[in-house]
């Protein structure tokens, strides 16, 4: 359900984690799913693993989970359910795209009808818990070693905010890092990772449209120096997000941004 794969260069505080790449469904899970396959690849982070592939030359523990955010969202709580997802829900906020998707970014629907409450006990033991062991434990690992550690959580982004979207029609920026208000790390990496981007000619926004989501605001404790950053980046910097191809030039070019930037988040320390 996911891999994680060591540091092979002298190693950093740095974890990497890529939790929406994926496009897996086990198929004693799909039975629910009718979101068309268009839409499955349309909501996953494409290709992002790919893009920090040398995350581990630079001495980070890279984390990337193979499964789809149709089966379960990594980056969302357990408990952020409601009756539309699954049978008893109880979340306060009704949302179409909690733990378990109702509706695609394009408005789709994700579900024939909400997961039982076995169901999704079942996709929380194979996918999620497993999945946020792993995180904490690379975390936990890495203060041991140096006395703090660094979660770079890394996402992309629809260029253009979508109909289901908060922000339909909107142009976002190249690079947001979300740190929920600049709460969930300590200031030099936070502008680490703008000045990183502006350096490139890259446009970048703070927290919009996206904050920081469960792994941001779970993991990132400054005063325990354990620091978390989420980073999107707009998929028009490396992919055709219309046919879903990769700009081989621009791909590789983020790449070597990516790479970069993981190198100098784990000579901040």
């Amino acid at each position: 359900m996911f891999r994680v794969v060591e540091p092979s260069g002298n190693e950093t505080p740095v974890v990497v984690e890529v939790p929406h790449a994926g496009l897996d469904i086990p198929a004693h899970f799909r039975q629910p799913i009718i979101a068309p396959v268009r839409a499955l690849a349309r909501d996953a982070d494409l290709y992002v693993d790919e893009l920090y592939v040398d995350a581990p030359l630079e001495g980070a523990t890279l984390i990337a989970a193979s499964t789809s955010r149709y089966l379960l969202d990594l980056n969302r709580a357990e408990e952020d359910i409601d009756g539309n997802t699954v049978a008893g829900g109880q979340s306060e906020i009704a949302r179409p795209r909690g733990l378990v998707w109702s509706l695609t970014t394009d408005g789709e629907r994700v579900l024939s009808r909400p997961l039982s409450k076995d169901e999704l006990a079942e996709r929380l033991d194979a996918v999620h818990r497993p999945y946020h062991r792993a995180v904490k434990e690379l975390l936990a690992r890495k203060k041991k070693k140096f006395g703090l550690a660094i979660l770079l959580a890394a996402h992309s982004m629809p260029s253009v905010g979508r109909s289901a979207h908060g922000d339909p029609g909107s142009q976002r920026a190249d690079v947001v890092p979300g740190t929920q208000g600049r709460s969930t790390a300590a200031g030099r990496f936070i502008d680490l990772v703008e000045r990183h981007a502006r350096d490139a000619k890259m446009s970048v926004t703070h927290d919009d449209p996206y904050r920081g989501g469960f792994s941001t605001k779970t993991y990132g404790r400054p005063a325990d120096n354990i620091h978390a950053v989420q980073v999107e980046l707009a998929r028009r910097l490396y992919m055709d997000e219309s046919t879903l191809r990769k700009k081989p030039r621009e791909f590789q070019a983020l790449r070597e941004w990516c790479r970069a930037l993981v190198r100098k988040i784990g000579e901040a320390k």
